[in-house]
């Protein structure tokens, strides 16, 4: 099953939510999110930077990683989402073998 990098930040209202809720309670929250389209939730941090909270999920497909950050984007408590594609060492060595394909960038 695909993984996907799940990055978000939340609103002034979000964090309001969250520390009225606490952190150890979104883990549950995502967890069930994720096994309601039929994945798993691999891992879950509060971060610090341009984010605060990260996750590593294992989702059927993209519709269903789109599926989610729908979902997380519609309670308007995340400013933002954004969703990353994890590729595991096979698939990038599958992708290293098809990139010969012979592309002239511009001036070579």
């Amino acid at each position: 099953m695909p993984k996907y990098l799940l990055q978000a930040s939340y609103t002034v209202e979000g964090l309001k939510g969250l520390k009225k809720a606490k952190a150890s309670s979104r883990k549950a929250a995502v967890a069930k999110l994720v096994k309601a389209i039929g994945g798993k939730l691999e891992a879950l941090y509060y971060v610090l930077g341009d984010h605060d909270i990260l996750a590593i999920v294992e989702v059927p497909d993209h519709s269903s990683a789109a599926a989610m950050s729908l979902a997380v984007s519609a309670t308007g408590l995340c400013r933002s989402i954004r969703t990353t594609a994890l590729l595991d060492l096979h698939e990038m060595d599958k992708a290293l073998e098809k990139s010969s394909v012979g592309f002239r960038g511009p001036g070579q």
